[in-house]
């Protein structure tokens, strides 16, 4: 599935969070959609679970994702241009 490099010079939630923003931006994950939970994630990309933890706030921080505490991890929605000039 995704490709999760250790050895590449670039943190790894970063990469789990450019993999998450992937499959939002392909369609995978639609607006309204729940991501599975941390554990399963962590399964997923083979990574730990401070890994996902840390990847989830940078989808937070990039506008993708909204947590609901005790409710789960939510895609967002998002404009499909959001560059200046596109």
């Amino acid at each position: 599935m995704e490709e999760i490099d250790p050895g590449r010079p670039e943190y790894v939630y970063v990469q789990v969070a450019n993999a998450i923003e992937q499959k939002i931006s392909s369609g995978q994950l639609r607006a309204g959609a729940r991501l599975p939970g941390e554990l399963d994630l962590a399964e997923q990309y083979g990574v730990a679970a401070g890994t996902i933890r840390r990847a989830l706030v940078e989808l937070r921080e990039r506008g993708l994702v909204v947590t609901l505490p005790a409710k789960g991890t939510y895609v967002t929605q998002k404009p499909p241009a959001d560059k200046d000039g596109e």
